[in-house]
């Protein structure tokens, strides 16, 4: 399948080698980065644009790996209807390509990318949405570099993004947060590593209410108490440190 691939970032630079390894053709990489677009059009040997005027017409499919807010302004731009075309964000729906797009669809890798960061993608969930079942057919043989494909609506897509940021982008801020509070000591987050794999670890085959531990879960007031004295100089923390235990407290109750 020949595929134009729209933007150069950090899941573009992902996605484009492993639909080239899965067999696909990459005829063209598309940024408003001329350097970006060159550089991973480069790694994929094909061509490059920056100019929207440049795409290539005869493509398959047309994948958006853009970021949310520039996907409209894109599609206006278009001069021409793509054979097919797909985004690839979490939170856009469906109907941003309205009716002028008859094959359009949405082609969403469940994961976090990152530029330094190798990632399988036989193991990352794609959720596929289309606007008919011959679009549907056709990402689904864009989607065979995994293998766990489903289908939903714009909707569900929705709250999965939704709880992919939960997941992933507020632990990640707490792991700063307590990168930062060891550096005060002169301490490494080495330490802390172990914990951080274990806890991702336990919920692998866990239900996550169940792996609750900490004094906030077990009602260990003292030991709360001592934690807020310790960040009493910091409110941005003590913050969320009381509105997180507050919340465990809330969810599971007293202990009996």
């Amino acid at each position: 399948m020949k595929i134009v691939l729209i933007g150069a970032g950090n899941l573009a630079g992902h996605l484009g080698p492993a639909l080239k390894k899965n067999g696909h053709s990459i005829e063209m990489v598309y940024s408003r980065s001329k350097g970006s677009a060159k550089k991973l059009a480069a790694n994929l040997k094909c061509a490059f644009t920056s100019k929207v005027t440049d795409l290539p017409t005869e493509a398959d499919l047309y994948l958006l790996a853009l970021p949310d807010h520039v996907i409209p302004g894109f599609l206006k731009e278009l001069s021409f209807i793509p054979a097919c075309i797909a985004h690839t964000s979490g939170s856009v729906e469906l109907s941003v390509f309205r009716t002028r797009f008859k094959n359009c669809g949405v082609f969403y890798p469940l994961q976090t990318f990152s530029k330094n960061r190798k990632v399988d993608f036989k193991n990352i969930p794609i959720c596929l949405e289309a606007s008919n079942p011959k679009t549907l057919a056709l990402l689904k043989k864009a989607a065979a570099i995994s293998k766990n494909v489903v289908r939903m609506n714009s909707a569900k897509r929705k709250k999965v993004h939704l709880t992919a940021v939960i997941v992933n982008n507020f632990p990640n801020l707490l792991f700063s947060l307590a990168d930062d509070l060891l550096k005060e000591e002169k301490l490494n987050l080495d330490l802390l590593r172990p914990l951080i794999l274990e806890t991702a670890l336990k919920v692998q085959n866990n239900p996550p209410f169940q792996m609750q531990t900490g004094p906030a879960r077990r009602g260990d007031a003292e030991t709360l108490k001592s934690h807020r004295k310790l960040l009493s100089d910091n409110k941005t923390v003590k913050d969320i440190y009381n509105l997180l235990s507050k919340t465990i407290e809330n969810k599971y109750g007293p202990l009996l």
